[in-house]
């Protein structure tokens, strides 16, 4: 079986992204790694050149900054990345700069790998979610944040990244997919408030024009973590490749539920209902869950 693992990554160092952890979190799994450099403004490259591994092929690429409706350009480097790895691979591993798997999922993910190797109606493989929120400590928990998301495919130039590249589709239609037994820890929300601030005045670009820019982003040195409604504390380990970088957190992140804002009544009753029963009315998938 050969698997080759691929992402996409501007502006590393400048918005504090973990990518050198998202890569080396799958690195064990993959025959090769391509990573695609788009035009950055800072040492992103030096900073995956610092991994040091043969497996690691470095490609390079100029964003189309004029896209900004829907997130189009992360889906548009994605597909450029995708087409770029070399034939031959029975699976793809796609990782975002801001997603990080933990080694206790590489056993289960590899064994799904090979499960499914040869059965070629499943066309990728789907993992579970959990979305850090502040802090290291602390985990979203509202209906906003998406539970499951493709991250394993199928070699298929059919098959290509959808809408903000969240997830993938063939041919226009949802991936027929089984389950990977792993889980993303999404650290894509956790970050210092001055690295979060500006994250988020470029990151919403890609959305978004000047106009709504100017009305929804506010000029601020540091991202005001407080606007959050559901967090819950984690109890768990984090993946080794993130220790590093957890034990360098210089900022202090506190959570309130009393003073937290509270969602509608609405909206507590389905999180009551999802609770108890483990079913989310009227989520989103993009997917077809197969085996």
């Amino acid at each position: 079986m050969k698997v080759a693992g691929f992402t996409i990554i501007r502006n590393a160092v400048k918005y504090d992204y973990p990518v050198v952890e998202a890569i080396r979190s799958i690195l064990p799994l993959c025959d090769e790694f391509l990573v695609l450099a788009g035009n950055s403004s800072d040492e992103t490259l030096e900073l995956i050149r610092s991994i040091d591994s043969p497996k690691i092929r470095i490609e390079h690429s100029v964003w189309n900054d004029e896209l900004r409706t829907g997130g189009a350009v992360l889906a548009v480097e994605t597909n450029k990345a995708k087409a770029l790895i070399s034939p031959g691979f029975d699976w793809l591993f796609y990782i975002q700069s801001d997603e990080v798997i933990h080694e206790k999922f590489h056993e289960p993910i590899r064994k799904s790998m090979l499960k499914y190797k040869d059965d070629l109606a499943v066309e990728g493989l789907l993992f579970d979610y959990v979305h850090f929120y502040g802090s290291y400590d602390y985990v979203a928990t509202s209906r906003k944040w998406y539970r499951k998301e493709i991250r394993i495919i199928r070699q298929d130039e059919d098959i290509i990244s959808y809408k903000d590249a969240q997830g993938f589709r063939k041919s226009g239609r949802k991936l027929n997919i089984a389950n990977s037994g792993g889980m993303v820890y999404h650290y894509g929300w956790v970050k210092p408030p001055e690295a979060q601030q500006a994250k988020q005045e470029s990151f919403h670009k890609m959305w978004h024009d000047d106009q709504w820019m100017e009305k929804h982003i506010p000029k601020v040195e540091q991202f005001d973590y407080s606007n959050i409604d559901m967090l819950v504390s984690f109890s768990g380990t984090h993946p080794m490749v993130m220790r590093d970088r957890i034990a360098r957190k210089n900022w202090k992140f506190t959570f309130d539920p009393v003073k937290a804002r509270k969602p509608s009544m609405r909206i507590r009753l389905l999180h009551a209902f999802e609770k108890l029963t483990g079913v989310r009315i009227g989520e989103y998938k993009n997917y077809r869950l197969i085996r």
